[in-house]
């Protein structure tokens, strides 16, 4: 059996878990293919960019479970919980990844509502009359 490596990768409210193994390149995002999951060649390319910095992607089979928010935030959060996963691996990849910024999340979250206000920061319409 070949060993995997795990990583999970977080953007605002989505969530990625990345399963990383010695393979032949079968990529899959949610049971379905790289592809058909990321429709774009930006999207796709933006997931796998790990790759260009430290491997080939050819070589790994890879199984996202992901879930929440939105495509670009799944993306995102895909690509964290790849590079994580590829340090676990291999320890002397982190520094070319983190000179990229790779390693880092993104801490950006919906602000809550707060009570007496329309929601986060907006008030509820004056009325002088």
């Amino acid at each position: 059996m070949t060993k995997e490596f795990i990583g999970i990768g977080r953007r605002k409210t989505s969530v990625a878990s990345v399963r990383i193994s010695k393979g032949k390149g079968a990529i899959k995002v949610n049971g379905r293919k790289l592809e058909e999951y990321f429709p774009t060649d930006l999207q796709r390319k933006t997931a796998l960019s790990p790759f260009d910095k430290v491997a080939t992607a050819s070589s790994y089979d890879i199984t996202v479970r992901v879930k929440g928010g939105g495509i670009e935030g799944q993306m995102i959060a895909m690509r964290l919980g790849l590079s994580r996963a590829l340090v676990l691996e291999d320890e002397e990849r982190r520094h070319s990844l983190k000179a990229v910024g790779f390693l880092r999340r993104d801490p950006r979250k919906k602000e809550r509502k707060k009570y007496g206000l329309a929601g986060a920061r907006k008030r509820f319409q004056f009325s002088k009359r």
